[in-house]
C-alpha cells in the first residue's frame, strides 16, 4: 500500500480527535495539514490555549491552519494549496460546501453514535442520559445536512447500566480511531460500499434521533422523574458538564451542588420528590418513583468529595432539594 497516497488533511479540535490523528500519523499515512480552532485565552492569566489537536500537530511538525471563518478566501486558498486528496473531520465545526467538496476523494466524518441515531453535537451524553444500552461510532461522507451523509462503517459497544459518559467517551475514542484507519484503507482499496441513511431509516427501521448541544438548564436534575431516569441523567453528564441541583436547609441558603455520581436506592419512598433523607452519612433523595443516593458531589467553589464528607461540613437542618420552576 502506498502510504503517500492519499494526501490527508485532518480537521478537529478536542482530545477525542487526537486519538484518531495519532493513529493516522503512527500508521504512516500522509497527513499534509491540520485544521483546528484558533487559540483562545483561558484561565486567570488569560494565556492562549491551544487545542489538543494543534498541540499534537505542532509536536509532529504538521502544518496547522486556524481559520476564524471557514469561508475566508485566504483560508480556502491555503487549504487548496495543500493539494489534499481526502479530508477527515472529527469533532470540528460545520464545514461550508466550498471546503468539504474540495478533495477529490471527498470528506468523511467520525461521529460518536450509531447513525442515524443521535445526530447532533452531544451524541455520547444524550445516549447515556436516555438510558441506551448500546452505542458506537460511525464514519460517513459529509453532505449539506448535518450528520446525514452515507454511512461508510460502524462499530457497536455496550453501555453498562452504571457507566458514566466519561468512560463511554474514552472507549469510543479508541474504537473510533480504529474505524478511521479501516475507512481510510477501504477508500484506498476502493472497497467501500456507502449506505444511504435514508435507506437505513426506511428499510431497516432505524429512526433518527436528535442529540442537541447541552446547556446548563439541560443539566439540572428534575426530581419528579423516576429514580432510574435521574440516575441516567447524572451518569450521562459525569464528569462533564455535570448534573446539578440546589439544596437548602432551615439553617442554610440555597446552595448549588454538582452531582457527579449516584446509585439507585433500595429503600422505599420517604416523601415528595426532592425530599432528602440523611442516614449514617448517606444522602438520599426522593424521586418521582423511588429514590437515589448521591455518592459523589462538588459544592459550588469546592473540590469533588463523597457525600459523607459534604454532610459533615454542611451540617444541614431539615435539608430539601429546591425544585426547578416550571
Amino acid at each position: 500500500m502506498n502510504k503517500e497516497y492519499p494526501r490527508i488533511v485532518f480537521l478537529g479540535t478536542p482530545e477525542f480527535a487526537v486519538e484518531s490523528l495519532d493513529a493516522i500519523v503512527s500508521g504512516g499515512y500522509n497527513v499534509v495539514g491540520v485544521v483546528t480552532m484558533p487559540d483562545k485565552p483561558a484561565g486567570r492569566g488569560h494565556h492562549l490555549y491551544q487545542s489538543p489537536v494543534k498541540e499534537y500537530a505542532v509536536a509532529h511538525n504538521i502544518p496547522v491552519l486556524q481559520p476564524v471563518k471557514l469561508k475566508d478566501p485566504e483560508f480556502v486558498e491555503a487549504l487548496r494549496a495543500l493539494r489534499a486528496d481526502l479530508f477527515i473531520v472529527i469533532a470540528f465545526r460545520m464545514l461550508p460546501e466550498v471546503v468539504w467538496t474540495m478533495p477529490p476523494l471527498g470528506t468523511f466524518n467520525l461521529h460518536a453514535s450509531l447513525l442515524p441515531r443521535y445526530r447532533g453535537a452531544a451524541p455520547i451524553n444524550r445516549a447515556v442520559m436516555n438510558g441506551e444500552t448500546e452505542t458506537g461510532v460511525t464514519t460517513f461522507m459529509l453532505r449539506h445536512e448535518i450528520d446525514t451523509g452515507d454511512v461508510l462503517a460502524q462499530e457497536k459497544i455496550e453501555i453498562g447500566p452504571d457507566e458514566n459518559v466519561g468512560s463511554v467517551h474514552d472507549r469510543l475514542m479508541h474504537i473510533g480511531a480504529r474505524l478511521v484507519i479501516r475507512t481510510i484503507d477501504d477508500i484506498i482499496a476502493g472497497t467501500l460500499r456507502p449506505l444511504p441513511q435514508d435507506k437505513m431509516i426506511t428499510d431497516m427501521g432505524q429512526e433518527p434521533t436528535p442529540a442537541p448541544k447541552i446547556f446548563k438548564d439541560d443539566c439540572r436534575i428534575d426530581w419528579t422523574r423516576t429514580a432510574r431516569e435521574v440516575h441516567n441523567h447524572v451518569r450521562g453528564l459525569s464528569p462533564y458538564p455535570a448534573a446539578w441541583c440546589v439544596i437548602k436547609g432551615d439553617n442554610t441558603p440555597p446552595t448549588e451542588l454538582k452531582v457527579m455520581a449516584t446509585q439507585l436506592s433500595s429503600g422505599a419512598n420517604f416523601g415528595e420528590p426532592g425530599s432528602v433523607s440523611i442516614e449514617d452519612g448517606h444522602l438520599l433523595v426522593a424521586c418521582g418513583d423511588g429514590a437515589v443516593e448521591i455518592t459523589q458531589l462538588r459544592p459550588a467553589g469546592k473540590k469533588l468529595m463523597d457525600a459523607a464528607s459534604y454532610l459533615r461540613g454542611a451540617r444541614l437542618v431539615n435539608p430539601r432539594m429546591v425544585q426547578p420552576e416550571l
